[in-house]
């Protein structure tokens, strides 16, 4: 196999994107650098979200650039119907990308597809005593995504494969080197076409050189005409969205990213972001009452753990959402839902009672339940509310047994199935709520499995309706980020970013205590900073976004434990 003898400073980059302005100005850097094109190496992607496909194209043959094949040049070259970036089906960046592809596809002329269908996926480079390997994605797959959060293990298999010193490689979108402790380094230089989600406008490349017989990347940011760049694209007629990414340097979404590269949002390289973030109570729109944590199951991972034999919070009374209620009335007249849960809701004596306090309000009253013989015992009562505003949702985490009793333990597969089909019978129409973790499988696959088990039951729940199914992220994996920056809550509240504690609050009776307790949210029941007083008054305070859950959960997991209407 042939290498490309590097002598001297290289400069490295990718994901020109097209984007016409950016490389422009990178030609004007390596100038500037005093690199000559045959020392410039291009990772690929240098057709996609921009407005000049050609012209890129153009620029980067008649320098006579070293080029990888991108997944893009890949499709590209193949007639293909698509990008193949990897994204998730029917993610917002899957739909985003369909516009771009199809613009750059019909004005990609037969030369330019036969030169990238000659690329090769993998050029070998030899700097000094150092052999390196560039490619797109990685040795495995072009379009697989490798992020500098990945543990060690997954770059040292993917090193393995190539059997080099280092892989220069592209395809993430974000700078970064990893080093590892056998000597072995990958080098991602980022893209230059797209801001690198930090809230800036910059793309970024690297040089490479070898140092005293040791490799030495260092990362340049590069500063280019945005705007023109951004007005080509409206003017071309591309997805808004990636035109504003130019302007705001972020993302217009964060599906491929891991945890901790979404809490880096809008935090310029090389800073760290700070968990900083506070929230203002806007408006209580929903007040949650935890019945207490005792429950029938003890589940495998319960944030809460909920057990038959734990009452860290004891019986909530109904005296005290009553009283609570009452003061709701006068101080939050914006309230429009109240929601139950625990442990097992319906294992609370007062149950019924407090349902029929809150519906007598005129309020919307959501159950979290797992519906198993707690809620049978009530069913005779509930079927008397079944025409008021009830609503129930059945806590049921995958659509097979196996993956249901992972969780729940091996006889609650056939009582919450059964308590399903009782609701329904009582003339409710029950929403569900799953686990679902995205490394595992896709959102599509996902609502297909419930779609299949609902038909099996003979089930009138729509799986591809989120109000019907409702996917929560998988809690058990540990979140690399540990609260959410300022920075990038400014930054992703206007594109949809949302946290439960901007417009509810939950009641809570630990066990000794006098008073009930007022906390942020659902999910932070036992955290004293959390704890924001005993009446509705108090708990109108900021919260801090400074735990793992506000970010795991809410701000980057786009997940609430709110109705979704």
């Amino acid at each position: 196999m042939s290498e490309l003898i590097l002598t001297g400073k290289a400069l490295l980059f990718g994901g020109v994107y097209s984007n016409l302005q950016a490389l422009q100005a990178l030609f004007t850097a390596a100038r500037h650098h005093g690199i000559p094109p045959e020392r410039m190496i291009c990772t690929g992607d240098i057709v996609a979200y921009g407005a000049d496909p050609v012209p890129c194209l153009a620029l980067i043959r008649e320098a006579g650039i070293p080029t990888v094949m991108g997944n893009c040049e890949e499709q590209l070259a193949e007639g293909a119907a698509d990008c193949g970036c990897g994204f998730t089906p029917g993610s917002a960046c899957d739909r985003l990308s369909a516009a771009w592809f199809a613009y750059a596809s019909a004005r990609v002329g037969d030369d330019d597809r036969a030169w990238m269908a000659a690329l090769p996926q993998r050029l070998d480079l030899r700097l000094g005593r150092h052999r390196l390997a560039a490619l797109h994605g990685a040795p495995s797959r072009i379009n697989r995504f490798l992020f500098a959060s990945d543990p060690d293990e997954v770059f040292a298999q993917e090193l393995d494969l190539v059997g080099t010193d280092g892989v220069i490689a592209g395809h993430c979108g974000l700078p970064f080197t990893r080093a590892l402790k056998d000597g072995r380094v990958w080098h991602n230089a980022g893209a230059i076409g797209l801001p690198a989600n930090d809230g800036t406008a910059r793309g970024w490349y690297a040089i490479v050189e070898d140092q005293d017989d040791h490799l030495a990347f260092t990362l340049h940011p590069l500063h280019y005409d945005y705007g023109q760049a951004a007005a080509a694209m409206r003017v071309a007629g591309l997805p808004e969205d990636y035109a504003q990414a130019l302007e705001t340097g972020i993302w217009p979404n964060l599906d491929i990213l891991p945890h901790a590269e979404r809490a880096a949002t809008a935090t310029p390289l090389p800073d760290m972001p700070k968990p900083d973030a506070q929230v203002k109570l806007e408006r209580l729109e929903t007040l949650w009452f935890n019945t207490g944590t005792l429950c029938n199951l003890a589940c495998k991972d319960c944030y809460i753990e909920s057990s038959p034999r734990n009452d860290a919070l004891s019986w909530l009374s109904l005296a005290a959402v009553r009283s609570l209620l009452d003061e709701a009335a006068w101080r939050h007249p914006e309230l429009r839902e109240v929601a139950f849960t625990g442990g097992e809701p319906f294992m609370n004596p007062e149950i019924m009672q407090m349902l029929e306090a809150a519906l007598d309000r005129g309020l919307r009253v959501l159950v979290l339940t797992n519906a198993m013989t707690p809620l049978r015992h009530h069913l005779p009562a509930l079927r008397k509310l079944a025409g008021r505003d009830l609503h129930l949702r059945v806590s049921l985490d995958h659509y097979t047994e196996a993956g249901h009793a992972a969780l729940r333990g091996p006889r609650a597969w056939t009582p919450a199935l059964e308590g399903v089909s009782a609701l329904l019978a009582a003339g409710f129409v029950p929403s569900i709520a799953a686990r679902f973790d995205p490394a595992e499988e896709d959102e599509a696959a996902t609502r297909a499995g419930f779609a299949a088990l609902f038909r099996g039951q003979s089930w009138d729940i729509d799986a591809y309706d989120a109000q019907h199914l409702v996917l929560f992220p998988e809690m058990s994996v540990p979140a690399a980020a540990p609260g959410v920056s300022e920075a990038a809550w400014r930054a992703l509240r206007p594109l949809g970013a949302d946290v439960m504690c901007r417009t509810a609050r939950m009641v809570v009776q630990r066990k000794g205590g006098l008073d009930v307790s007022i906390v942020a949210c659902t999910l932070l029941p036992f955290e004293p900073r959390f704890d924001l007083g005993c009446t509705l008054a108090e708990a109108a305070k900021p919260v801090t976004l400074d735990h793992p859950h506000c970010a795991r959960f809410c701000v980057f997991g786009a997940s609430s434990c709110m109705s979704v209407r």
